[in-house]
């Protein structure tokens, strides 16, 4: 049970952090605003959600390997590297999480003097607007598959080294700052499904393709490891 609280909990941490860097921080309003104002906003969320993952990868990685991602997950268990049996209590665990730290970054919300639209708060900002929903697909599919690559190929045995929580933090930062303006660079289930439940609209009508698209990237890029196509066959699984 202590990896799936702790699962819970760093994905709770993920969805709180990163999305009050949207929405707190007034940086969702700011993704909106014209594409000089824009740029400005990019960087602070991708580091929220690159470098809360890196913090945590050292926080909670021995407990539970930090996966705090359904799709990572997948992954995980596509190399040989996750049990089977432990695959849905991993992926209830951060589906929890993400509803939790949702729920808690509404809740800090409500308290806003003067109140707060929901809806343009950002807390659902994980939505496709300038693409067709098949480049949508291709580009969360396409940023799972590199950013799952870089988890396995960093803690694969022949691969890990100390920096590897930091690496996997700075695969994630670099992914928002390519599709940010994309998709909202989910990359993850969870992260996209709990704001969503909350924001409703749009926001969940949406939420199919981050539910599907992520974990099928994942599910790939775990298949290339365990065939060894992309790690050598003398390394751990």
């Amino acid at each position: 049970m202590n990896r799936y609280l702790a699962e819970f909990l760093g994905t709770a941490t993920l969805v709180f952090v990163g999305c009050a860097a949207i929405t707190l921080g007034g940086l969702g309003a700011a993704l909106s605003a014209p594409q000089e104002v824009s740029a400005l906003a990019l960087l602070p969320i991708a580091a929220a959600f690159g470098l809360t993952v890196a913090a945590l990868a050292y926080g909670i990685g021995p407990i539970s390997g930090c996966h705090i991602n359904p799709a990572v997950s997948i992954g995980a268990w596509a190399a040989g590297r996750l049990p089977g049996a432990d695959l849905p209590g991993y992926i209830i665990a951060q589906v929890l999480g993400g509803i939790a730290g949702a729920a808690l970054l509404l809740f800090v919300l409500s308290g806003k003097v003067g109140g707060y639209d929901l809806a343009a708060s950002g807390l659902g900002e994980t939505r496709w607007s300038g693409l067709a929903v098949t480049q949508a697909f291709v580009v969360e599919f396409i940023a799972t598959f590199l950013f799952v690559v870089v988890i396995l190929g960093a803690t694969s045995r022949s691969g890990t080294t100390p920096a590897a929580g930091l690496a996997i933090g700075l695969a994630l930062l670099v992914m928002h700052l390519a599709f940010i303006r994309a998709t909202g660079a989910s990359l993850n289930p969870a992260r996209s499904l709990g704001p969503a439940l909350l924001v409703g609209g749009g926001a969940l009508s949406d939420v199919w393709l981050y539910i599907v698209a992520p974990p099928l990237g994942a599910l790939f890029a775990g298949l290339l490891f365990k065939s060894a196509l992309l790690e050598s066959r003398q390394s751990s699984t």
